[in-house]
């Protein structure tokens, strides 16, 4: 008599494909997060000299970085700030008529992430830092 043969996989063989997932899940999410917050700080560097622009182009028509009463100019409404909104706010400070600095503050969860760089700056000389001085500017910008 002839039996067929039952095919399928056994409990012990979709075990061992669950962990083979879970080991590589384990393995890429952190990587994939870590591409997250660089990328995240990447577009506020890209705005921060966006901003820096802004702020040349001003000094051009008004040789000079601030208005007329002394103040800092107010910061254009760029697409670049409203994308990274979230994750960053960008202000200026020491503004005086020859010298002015951009800061991009992270906020959130970027905060609590990007511990490497925290808060990246740029100033009117084009001088890039980052308040972490431990790291490298290279790495932050």
């Amino acid at each position: 008599m002839y039996v067929a043969k039952t095919r399928g996989f056994t409990l012990i063989e979709l075990l061992i494909v669950i962990m083979i997932i879970g080991v590589l899940a384990a393995i890429a999410y952190p990587s994939y997060q870590g591409h997250v917050i660089k990328t995240r700080r990447a577009a506020a560097a890209a705005c921060a000299l966006e901003v820096s622009q802004f702020m040349e182009r001003f000094y051009t028509t008004n040789l000079r970085y601030v208005d007329g009463s002394g103040n800092a100019p107010a910061l254009p409404s760029l697409q670049c700030r409203t994308d990274v909104a979230q994750f960053y706010t960008f202000q200026l400070s020491g503004t005086t008529a020859t010298a002015y600095t951009v800061q991009a503050v992270p906020q959130g969860q970027q905060a609590a992430r990007d511990t490497k760089c925290a808060t990246i700056s740029i100033d009117q000389a084009g001088v890039k830092k980052s308040s972490n001085t431990g790291t490298s500017v290279a790495e932050c910008w």
